[in-house]
């Protein structure tokens, strides 16, 4: 396995709720190497859209590091973890974030035209994308033309356009049937194993973290147990087993 492409060390995070502080995540740690999908699982309230808001920049912890591909992101201001965050991190998430009077490229093609991607210019990268995720034919439909399950491929082909290092999902096939459901599986897999970008998703559904090469269980605030797993898809008999032994 390659050295580790994210490097999380003693992430601390609370809120303030009125008088009282809630402490969401107490000192987690956790690593995804170059080439590794990573599944996070944890149950409702454990701390997992925190955990990715820290990761990506949105949010900044209070204590602890984060480092992605050599480069801390927890220590800056907002302003230089959003450029580091679009040039590293490409995010995937639940209700797709579809801008709804653009089409399917031009949706695809925006993290390009945000940061002056001369990629942008002749529409060769959008399209091997939609190619990537098999939405070619449906380049120039509006969001309100797909179903849920192409315009989360969409969201997808946007999350890769710039070729990020890292990739995070979060519940990517929450809204989707089964049959799309293990297509995303299947690229984001194939994301991590021929493009060797890092990728860490957060799901509920064992058949879905099944496909990770690691399995990390997320409990009072801190990753309470760890599977690995090696990817095999047809086999979530274990992480049933330990999200049991766990009480998730």
């Amino acid at each position: 396995m390659h050295a580790a492409l994210l490097h999380v060390d003693a992430l601390v995070k609370g809120y303030r709720l009125g008088r009282q502080s809630i402490e969401v995540l107490r000192g987690l740690s956790l690593h995804v190497a170059q080439g590794e999908m990573v599944a996070i699982m944890g149950p409702s309230g454990s701390g997992k859209t925190t955990l990715l808001n820290c990761l990506c920049g949105i949010d900044a912890p209070q204590s602890g590091t984060v480092t992605v591909a050599g480069d801390r992101i927890d220590y800056r201001d907002e302003r230089a973890r959003t450029l580091l965050r679009r040039k590293r991190i490409g995010q995937v998430f639940q209700f797709f974030n579809l801008i709804p009077t653009l089409t399917v490229a031009e949706n695809v093609g925006l993290p390009l035209l945000i940061d002056r991607d001369r990629r942008h210019r002749d529409g060769k990268r959008v399209r091997e994308m939609l190619a990537l995720v098999g939405m070619s034919e449906r380049r120039d439909h509006l969001p309100f033309q797909l179903s849920g399950g192409e315009m989360q491929l969409v969201s997808i082909a946007r999350a890769l356009v710039h070729g990020p290092d890292l990739l995070l999902a979060d519940e990517p096939t929450g809204n989707v049937n089964p049959q799309v459901g293990r297509s995303i599986m299947r690229i984001l897999r194939d994301t991590a194993r021929r493009q060797g970008s890092g990728v860490l998703m957060v799901t509920h559904s064992p058949e879905h973290a099944a496909w990770a090469d690691r399995v990390c269980f997320l409990k009072d605030g801190i990753i309470a147990s760890e599977l690995l797993h090696k990817g095999q898809a047809d086999a979530p008999a274990p992480i049933h087993a330990r999200l049991l032994a766990l009480g998730i």
